[in-house]
């Protein structure tokens, strides 16, 4: 059994409240397990093999779960994306999944575009470093709409970079209602978690404006049903108002970045069970971001002008605000808890924010195993110095200490397990003759 001592403050991921948190507690885990959160017990008996770690300088949590990501992404200029489609492309998802945990502190995460079937058994299999993967694949839309990256001349020929057609990986690009239908039985085929779609036009892509349409309503239905017959749900990349109207009304569950959404809108939203994810951190960085086009710069400019706006809509209509990277810029894998310093600047409080990036996202991506600091659960967790639930920017200041796993530790605290990093690949190999 591990012991975390006297933890100074906890929050057990259960809720936006109060009663979420803890201190003076015992947080005891066992066989990768949370075993108890208990009061602080100083006598506390320990068998021959237990671990006690004095925990009374530390802030404790649930680790990150991030629903927004994109680890096939390093960047959005040709060369990144060029990379990416190279054989190379696996060794820098490599880099990106390990600095997600590691660093970013995301124990789980739901991959919204680029991630296979392949990848995210990796981790499974303890191949690769990272959080455990939700994944979509692909993300839809539709030909000219935002998921197609075509090359700077926009030559029919020069298809498009971002996620093309691979092994494991249907092409995100679909037209017509029956054409939509065949593409969300391919992406189920292949393992797909949840179906992703843009249900308007981007702000990064290079050739869509923002209140153009993408999908034709038929489409969106076609998707969101064929979805709902396999037991997926569906998510939505919505900035404009028609887009998050369209993605609404075709019974999409998660509406991502939610730019243009208005008070009307947070009610149809909530009437319909809906989520949110609004992916706060990107749209503040891409207003410094270089080498994007004048196209692409004024939709970034439309976009902050009205997004926190939209952020305090979603929450005053008290709609369930998921945290989300959209990891897509340099420098943006591996401080994904970024997002919960922009979401508390946007008006959310600490714990609702908290609570968006733990046991209430497991809990929506279908990871309910894990999120929440009690008993039975996955002993996901960080451990932190200084008061990082009402400063999460303290995480960017060094105050991460430690990132556990399923029970193991990745950043070398003092007296806790570590993960002993061997692939399965390798010791499952026999001696070469």
């Amino acid at each position: 059994m591990i012991v975390l001592s006297n933890v100074k403050k906890l929050y057990d991921g259960t809720s936006a409240s109060a009663e979420s948190l803890h201190s003076a507690v015992d947080l005891c885990l066992e066989n990768g397990r949370v075993h108890a959160l208990e009061p602080h017990r100083p006598d506390r008996p320990l068998g021959a093999e237990d671990v006690s770690i004095d925990a009374q300088g530390y802030t404790v949590t649930p680790g990150l779960v991030d629903c927004h990501g994109h680890v096939t992404v390093l960047g959005l200029d040709s060369k990144s994306m060029d990379l990416m489609n190279t054989q190379a492309a696996l060794v820098w998802v490599e880099k990106v999944l390990y600095t997600t945990l590691v660093d970013g502190g995301v124990t789980t995460m739901r991959d919204v575009g680029g991630a296979t079937d392949l990848m995210k058994r990796l981790v499974a299999e303890g191949t690769c470093l990272g959080p455990r993967l939700k994944i979509s694949i692909c993300m839809l839309s539709s030909t000219g709409g935002h998921a197609d990256f075509r090359g700077p001349d926009r030559c029919h020929g020069a298809l498009s970079k971002l996620w093309p057609e691979a092994p494991g990986r249907p092409s995100s690009i679909v037209d017509g209602p029956l054409e939509c239908r065949k593409r969300v039985r391919e992406i189920a085929a292949c393992g797909a978690d949840l179906i992703k779609i843009c249900a308007s036009p981007g702000v990064a892509s290079p050739g869509d404006k923002l209140e153009h349409r993408d999908f034709h309503p038929d489409e969106v239905e076609a998707i969101t049903e064929e979805a709902s017959a396999r037991g997926l749900r569906v998510a939505a990349h919505a900035h404009s108002r028609s887009g998050i109207e369209l993605a609404i009304a075709a019974g999409v569950h998660d509406l991502q970045h939610i730019s243009f959404m208005d008070e009307r809108m947070v009610e149809i939203a909530f009437e319909k069970k809906c989520t949110v994810t609004p992916t706060s951190w990107v749209v503040d960085e891409l207003t410094r971001a270089e080498g994007l086009s004048d196209f692409v710069m004024e939709k970034v400019k439309q976009v902050a002008e009205c997004h926190a706006r939209a952020v305090g809509h979603a929450a005053s209509g008290e709609l369930p605000i998921l945290m989300g990277t959209d990891p897509v810029l340099p420098g943006m894998h591996g401080r994904n808890y970024m997002e919960l310093v922009y979401l508390i600047r946007d008006g959310l409080s600490p714990l609702a924010t908290w609570y968006g990036a733990t046991g209430l996202a497991a809990r929506e991506i279908g990871q309910d195993d894990t999120g929440t600091l009690t008993p039975g659960q996955r002993a996901d967790l960080l451990i932190a110095r200084g008061d990082v639930i009402e400063e999460p920017e303290l995480l960017d200041a060094g105050a991460l200490e430690e990132v556990v796993q399923d029970g193991f530790g990745h950043r070398g605290l003092r007296g806790f397990p570590q993960r002993e990093f061997r692939t399965t690949v390798l010791e499952g190999l026999g001696t070469p003759s």
